[in-house]
């Protein structure tokens, strides 16, 4: 049996049947043959992970999959401006017990995360403003420890507890990650799938999709991520979400109306919208 496996087996054992609902749904198909086991590797080590990948990559369906892998509960938090310390930790309210008033502290997805051996999934990191993730530090170092500041509770992980980010690097509203916090993980490129790995994707989620219409999808697909690396289009029009999105309204309507409205709908920059809906005139022809 191997290290990966006997660590499953551990996390299992202890997984309550309340937190099921919690557990992610595996479907993750990786990019190559090293990048799943890998990141595997690192979640045993009780290493902090960070997903790097353009929007649509996969990075939610790939902590999805490491959650329904150890068959482990998952509390996710999306991140913002406005996030703060009582969206991260919990808060402080007035409940009413026997008649009397008393104040109850209601726990956060972290605290939830760490006492239980929950993982702990942030979501687009780096839209969090510097002054509010600080407070994560020591429980994503080797002291896996925090001091809730509401309660002043010393909070020591449970030894399941883990953490996997995500970030989109360079987006509108993002800012580079502080540095103390990025050296806190270890950090793996989450690249858009291609060729043989793309096709499998579309096959395991249109299993009776017209052969001409997955044709046209896996070609748009594979056209636009070579115009994203030109530089001529941004990454969002190349996300496989939205192209999946596209191959399930093509079901009920023109290919060309689907991916406009998934897709060509949402770009900002008219310009990159005609040169979308014209390399998707191209491959319907």
């Amino acid at each position: 049996m191997s290290y990966i496996q006997e660590d499953v087996l551990k996390r299992q054992q202890r997984t309550h049947d309340e937190y099921e609902k919690l557990i992610g749904k595996p479907g993750y198909i990786a990019p190559d043959n090293h990048l799943w086991q890998d990141i595997l590797f690192a979640i045993v080590l009780r290493k902090p992970v960070l997903l790097k990948g353009p929007t649509g990559a996969g990075k939610t369906k790939l902590a999805e999959s490491i959650s329904a892998f150890f068959g482990q509960p998952m509390q996710s938090i999306n991140c913002s401006v406005d996030l703060d310390a009582e969206a991260l930790l919990g808060f402080k309210t007035l409940v009413q017990r026997e008649g009397q008033s008393i104040i109850e502290f209601v726990e956060g997805p972290v605290v939830t995360a760490m006492r239980k051996g929950h993982f702990l999934y942030i979501d687009e990191i780096n839209m969090a403003k510097a002054e509010t993730l600080p407070i994560l530090h020591s429980a994503l170092d080797h002291r896996r420890m925090m001091t809730n500041p509401f309660t002043g509770e010393v909070i020591e992980a449970h030894p399941n507890f883990g953490v996997i980010s995500a970030i989109n690097e360079g987006y509108i509203g993002t800012a580079p990650m502080n540095e103390a916090l990025k050296n806190r993980f270890i950090a793996f490129p989450i690249p858009y799938l291609t060729g043989q790995q793309l096709s499998e994707l579309w096959d395991r989620e249109f299993p009776t999709a017209d052969k001409l219409l997955k044709s046209f999808m896996l070609n748009l697909a594979e056209d636009l991520m070579k115009q994203v690396k030109n530089g001529l289009l941004s990454e969002e029009a190349a996300s496989i979400r939205s192209l999946l999105d596209a191959t399930a309204l093509s079901e009920h309507m023109d290919p060309l109306r689907a991916v406009q409205y998934a897709i060509a709908e949402k770009l900002d920059d008219e310009s990159e919208r005609d040169l979308f809906m014209d390399l998707a005139h191209t491959w319907k022809k």
